[in-house]
Parts: structure tokens; C-alpha cells; sequence
């Protein structure tokens, strides 16, 4: 006798069998869903966006260094004229000094920190003007331009200047003659007065007057929603 095997109940007829799940049915991948981030490859080699951004920013640099350079002889010429002068005398054999207790040594080195000064706040500030904009070629030229005048100011003073051989300004005046000595710089430190009051005006009124960027709102996509 052959028992019969019970066959398995038969589904629902109402209820649609589900289908099979495919590649487009995945979280994302279907076009309910959220699209999928895209990658981009970047490339960055020899002439991209950095390259012209160095190129105006040397041009800068060496725009503005020897535009404030060449003030160095303004100073000079302002240096031997504003410079106590130190009088000397020879007694036959030695040169001495007329009044060894004066300060007219000292107050030569203190006029030229104060128009090295003054150059700086000066040359600070027209820089700012011509270039609102700002930039480190700027700030670089400022610093260069400003030492480079520092350097052919004293040395205009020195060579327009009374004469540097004493030996020879001696002889021409005469025993017990006054004469002037040569400008001199003996602290070497005051050549960088202007390139530090240069940098730090035109920093300044960067900061304080400069153009400001506005802030970029970068606005999130609203959530898809995925339909069921």
C-alpha cells in the first residue's frame, strides 16, 4: 500500500510573489534613490593654476622692491642734509675731535633711523594703495626694496658727503682747521629700520582696511526620499 506523500500548501493567489531582488534594487543604485558620488581625477603638473599665481606674484615682487629702492637716494640726499656734522681738527699729526663730548656721531645714526623710519610708513602705506588687493610678492618687495634703499641711501650720504680720507680733508684744511668728518653708519642694525616699518605698516593696514572674502555657503541636497 503506497501512502501518499502531503504536498505543500499551495500560497496565497492574492498576494503577488515578491521579485527577485536585481542590481537596481540596491540601496542607491536604483533611480529612486540618492545618486552615487562621482570621483574626478586632478591633475596637477608644470603650468596649472599654480603658475600663474607665482608669475604675478614675482612681478609683484620686483615691481614693488625696485619702485621703493630707488627712494633710497631721496633719503640719502635727505640724510646729508639733516645730519649733525662732527667737526674735526689736525694738530700736525693727529685728527682729532673738536668737541670729544659731542653727539653729532650719534645723532647722525639717529636722523637716518628716523627717515628710514618714515620712508617705511611712507612706502608701506603707497603700496597698500596701489595694490588693495595684498599678496605675499608685495610684502616680499616691500622687504627687499626696502633694504636695498636703506643701502644706497647711506651710501649716497657717504659718497656726496665730506670727504672719507681724512688724511686728505687734513692736509687741504690745515693745521688746526676745523673740517667735517665723513658720515658714517657704526651701528649696521639701523639699515633695517625701514624695511621693518615698510612690512609692518602695510600688514596693518592690510588687516584693518584690506578686502575681505566673503564666506562661501555651500548649501547641502535635500534627502531623496526612496519610494517603497
Amino acid at each position: 500500500m503506497t501512502v501518499p506523500t502531503p504536498s505543500s500548501p499551495d500560497p496565497d493567489s492574492s498576494r503577488p510573489s515578491a521579485p527577485a531582488a536585481g542590481a537596481d534594487d540596491q540601496p542607491g543604485g536604483g533611480a529612486s534613490g540618492p545618486p552615487l558620488a562621482q570621483s574626478y581625477a586632478v591633475h596637477t603638473g608644470y603650468g596649472g593654476q599654480a603658475g600663474p599665481v607665482l608669475s604675478r606674484e614675482l612681478l609683484h615682487a620686483a615691481v614693488s622692491a625696485v619702485a621703493v629702492a630707488v627712494l633710497g637716494v631721496l633719503m640719502g640726499l635727505l640724510w646729508l642734509w639733516l645730519a649733525p656734522r662732527v667737526p674735526l681738527y689736525t694738530s700736525g699729526k693727529l685728527v682729532l675731535f673738536r668737541h670729544p663730548e659731542g653727539e653729532e656721531a650719534v645723532g647722525a645714526e639717529g636722523v637716518f633711523t628716523l627717515l628710514g623710519l618714515g620712508f617705511g610708513v611712507v612706502t608701506g602705506l603707497a603700496v597698500f594703495l596701489a595694490r588693495r588687493s595684498g599678496g605675499v610678492g608685495l610684502v616680499i618687495g616691500l622687504c627687499l626694496g626696502g633694504a636695498l634703499g636703506s643701502v644706497l641711501a647711506w651710501r649716497t650720504g657717504v659718497w656726496l658727503g665730506p670727504e672719507t680720507d681724512l688724511s686728505a680733508a687734513a692736509r687741504a684744511a690745515g693745521q688746526g682747521a676745523t673740517f667735517d668728518a665723513p658720515l658714517e653708519l657704526h651701528a649696521y642694525a639701523v639699515l633695517l629700520a625701514w624695511p621693518l616699518a615698510a612690512v609692518l605698516v602695510h600688514l596693518l593696514v592690510t588687516a584693518l582696511f584690506g578686502p575681505r572674502d566673503e564666506p562661501v555657503v555651500q548649501l547641502s541636497p535635500a534627502p531623496q526620499r526612496w519610494e517603497s
